[in-house]
C-alpha cells in the first residue's frame, strides 16, 4: 500500500479515533460532561500512545472525537490521507451497534484504513458462542477495513483465531499501542524485596467483577497505604458531584459507593489523564487488579503489575505480552499482594519486548505509517517535553471535591448536576425553547431570553 498524499500538501494528515488531542487540557468536570475518557480513563493510555507513537514529522495528526457517521466520509476523504482506528473489545454484542456505524463510514472513504489492535470478547476459555449473531457486522466491517488496507492489526491470540475462523487470512497480532510508549525499551524492577504492611500499593478494580469484593475488604484492611485508582465514568461522577442518600447507604465490599472505607478514608485517586497517572505510579511499590490498562499504566511506570484475567480481552494480551497474571478463576479471596509480588516474574515481559516492537513497527510501516521510532523522529523525545511543559489537572480524591460524596452539599450539587444533565436532553431543551419563544411573543421580545446554543453548563 502507497501512501495517499493529496496533491499540493506537504504533510500527510491522519485521522485519528481519540476523544482529543492531548494536549487538549480539560477541568475534570468537563472530562465528565462531554465523556473525554470515552467512558474508561484506561482507554486514554493506548489512545494517547498511539498519538504519540504517529507523532512523527511531516504527520498532522486530528483526533476525531469519537464521531462515527457516514456523512463524514466525504468530509474525511478530501480533508486526510489515512484514518487510524485504535480499538479495543470492539468484537461484542454491546459495541455492535457502533461497529455497524464504523463499517458504514468505512465502506465509503476512499483512504487507507489502519486498525490498530482490535480485540473479540469472549469468556475466560475463549468461547466464542455469545459472538455468533454479531458474525455479519463483523464480517462486513473487517471485509470493509481489509479492502484498504493489507491486515488488520488485533491485540492476541484469541481474535487472530476468531477471524481466521470466520474465514480472513491478512490477520496480524500486533498486542495494544500502549505497551510500546516507550518503544523498545521497557523497564520494570522490583524496588523492594518484599511488600511490607506499609507498602504503597496501587488497586485497581473492574465494578462488575463480583470476586473482587472479598479481595478488596482483605487488601483495605491489611495495607493502610493502599489506594484504590478508579477508571469508570460513574465513580468519576460521584467523585464530583455526590450522589443519592439510598446509593451513599450502599453495603458492598466494591468501591462503587461513598460509604466505602476507600471513599470515607480518602484512599481514591481518579484520574482523567494518563501522564499524572503514569507519574504518580512511580511512586508506588505495587499495583494490581482486574483493569488491563490501570496495570498497563503502572509497568509503563517502572512499577510491578499483576493482572487478574477476568475475560479474554485481558487474559490474551497479558499472555501476548507476558504480564505476570492469574485467571480470576484462580485468585482465592483472601490472596495476599505480597504473594503476588513474590511470584511475579518479570523478566519474560522485558526480554521479549523488544521482539514484540519490531512486530508492532513492522505493521505500521507495511501500512504506509510514519512513527517516532525511526529517523527522522525523536523517540518521542518532542512529545514528552511537550507533555512536561502541559499542566494536566492532578488526581481527583474525596478530599479535593467541595463536599464529600454522600454529604447533604454533595446531594445538592448531584441535583444541580441531575437538572443540567436533563436541561441538555435534545426533547427537554425543545420544549424549553419552545416555551420561551411563546413567552417572548407574549411579551413582545424579539429573542426568546435563554434561547441560546450554548451548553447548559458552561465549565
Amino acid at each position: 500500500m502507497t501512501d495517499h498524499v493529496a496533491p499540493g500538501r506537504s504533510s500527510k494528515r491522519i485521522l485519528l479515533r481519540s476523544p482529543k488531542d492531548p494536549f487538549q487540557v480539560a477541568s475534570p468536570r468537563t472530562v465528565l460532561d462531554k465523556n473525554l475518557i470515552g467512558t474508561n480513563a484506561g482507554n486514554l493510555v493506548f489512545l494517547q500512545a498511539a498519538w504519540m507513537i504517529l507523532d512523527a514529522p511531516g504527520v498532522e495528526l486530528t483526533p476525531d472525537r469519537l464521531r462515527v457517521s457516514a456523512g463524514l466520509a466525504d468530509e474525511i476523504n478530501e480533508r486526510y490521507d489515512a484514518y487510524v482506528i485504535p480499538l479495543a473489545n470492539a468484537f461484542r454484542p454491546s459495541f455492535e451497534p457502533i461497529l455497524i456505524r464504523m463499517t458504514r463510514l468505512i465502506e465509503r472513504l476512499r483512504i487507507p484504513v489502519v486498525i490498530l489492535g482490535v480485540g473479540a470478547q469472549a469468556t475466560l476459555a475463549y468461547e466464542t458462542e455469545r459472538l455468533r449473531a454479531m458474525e455479519p457486522s463483523v464480517r462486513a466491517f473487517v471485509g470493509a477495513v481489509l479492502d484498504r488496507a493489507p491486515s488488520i492489526g488485533v491485540r492476541g491470540e484469541l481474535t487472530l483465531d476468531y477471524l481466521t475462523g470466520l474465514g480472513f487470512r491478512d490477520v496480524e497480532v500486533v498486542g495494544c499501542p500502549s505497551m510500546f510508549l516507550w518503544g523498545r525499551d521497557l523497564r520494570v524492577e522490583k524496588r523492594v524485596e518484599r511488600l511490607e504492611a506499609d507498602a504503597k500499593i496501587a488497586l485497581n478494580v473492574s465494578p462488575y467483577v463480583k470476586a473482587m469484593g472479598p479481595i478488596v475488604r482483605s487488601t483495605v484492611a491489611r495495607y493502610p497505604n493502599l489506594a484504590y485508582i478508579p477508571q469508570d465514568l460513574p465513580t468519576l461522577q460521584l467523585l464530583l458531584w455526590g450522589e443519592s442518600e439510598q446509593a451513599a447507604a450502599t453495603v458492598s465490599d466494591i468501591p462503587t459507593h461513598s460509604s466505602h472505607p476507600l471513599f470515607q478514608e480518602n484512599r481514591v485517586r481518579f484520574y482523567v489523564e494518563p501522564w499524572p497517572w503514569i507519574a504518580d505510579l512511580r511512586t508506588f511499590d505495587f499495583s494490581f487488579g482486574t483493569r488491563i490498562h490501570g496495570n498497563i499504566a503502572s509497568l509503563l511506570a517502572g512499577t510491578p503489575a499483576y493482572v487478574f484475567a477476568h475475560d479474554s480481552r485481558t487474559l490474551e494480551l497479558v499472555r501476548y505480552f507476558n504480564i505476570p497474571h492469574r485467571p480470576m478463576v484462580d485468585v482465592p479471596p483472601d490472596v495476599d499482594p505480597a504473594d503476588l509480588y513474590e511470584e511475579a516474574d518479570y523478566g519474560p515481559l522485558v526480554a521479549g519486548h523488544a521482539a514484540r516492537f519490531e512486530v508492532f513497527t513492522a505493521f505500521l510501516e507495511r501500512h504506509g505509517l510514519a512513527h517516532v521510532f525511526v529517523p527522522p523522529g525523536d523517540g518521542g523525545r518532542a512529545f514528552d517535553e511537550r507533555v512536561a511543559r502541559t499542566s494536566y489537572p492532578p488526581a481527583i480524591d474525596v478530599a479535593s471535591t467541595v463536599a464529600h460524596p454522600g454529604s447533604p452539599a454533595a446531594r445538592l450539587r448531584r441535583l444541580r448536576y441531575r437538572l443540567a444533565e436533563t436541561a441538555r436532553s435534545p426533547r427537554i431543551r425543545g420544549a424549553r425553547v419552545a416555551v420561551l419563544r411563546r413567552v417572548a411573543r407574549l411579551t413582545g421580545r424579539s429573542r426568546p431570553a435563554g434561547d441560546d446554543a450554548g451548553p447548559a453548563v458552561d465549565d
